[in-house]
């Protein structure tokens, strides 16, 4: 009887000392789990970015305009400018607010323009550095404010050169006139000007 006590007092002890042992390394690696999380989540923040904040959080086109065809574009400015068609140079960054919310913008009109014009958004941080750019390179256009929009119409004039957020309808009017379209006020759809006028009327 006092032996069976013994061996079950040095288990009970032996059980003791274990589940001691066992609770302090436990105890060091959750310290060390916290304060890892703690790193990750602290160096973490771009994954925290969205739609009203100017952190980056990847290519805008593809996260918030739901396009990933406008990226990267197919021509450069030079290369545009050469093909006898409007084109619409955007010039934006990935990590503005503006230039997140303009994204969608800039797809709504490659949704009515794409196949007649050709549609431009340019990273401006791959532009490269220069102290002077010639009038066929992205850079001649920006006047430091994101988004910067240029329309040029097909013989390569400009005929829209605004900063910041541009307004659909105002690029949707812009549109219309260098492809000689009715306005916006008599017709929301895509119909072209009657050449005649009295013709027209007649018809009616």
């Amino acid at each position: 009887m006092r032996v069976l006590q013994l061996h079950l007092s040095g288990l009970v002890i032996t059980g003791v000392q274990t589940v001691d042992r066992w609770q302090k390394r436990l105890g060091r690696s959750w310290l060390l789990l916290v304060l890892v999380g703690c790193l990750v989540l602290w160096g973490a923040s771009p994954a925290l970015a969205g739609l009203k904040d100017d952190r980056y959080d990847g290519e805008i086109f593809t996260l918030y305009a739901g396009n990933g065809s406008l990226v990267p574009p197919k021509f450069t400015l030079a290369e545009a400018l050469k093909r006898d068609r409007p084109t619409l140079l955007v010039l934006y960054i990935d990590d503005s607010n503006d230039c997140k919310a303009y994204s969608a913008v800039v797809s709504q009109v490659q949704a009515y323009y794409g196949k007649a014009a050709d549609l431009l958004p340019v990273r401006l941080d791959g532009i490269p550095q220069k102290s002077a750019y010639a009038e066929t390179e992205a850079g001649y256009y920006y006047k430091g404010v994101v988004p910067q929009t240029v329309l040029f119409d097909a013989s390569g004039k400009v005929v829209l050169n605004e900063a910041g957020v541009v307004p659909f309808e105002l690029l949707d009017t812009k549109f219309r006139e260098v492809f000689d379209l009715l306005p916006r006020t008599e017709s929301l759809d895509l119909k072209r000007r009657q050449v005649n006028e009295v013709t027209t009327e007649i018809a009616k």
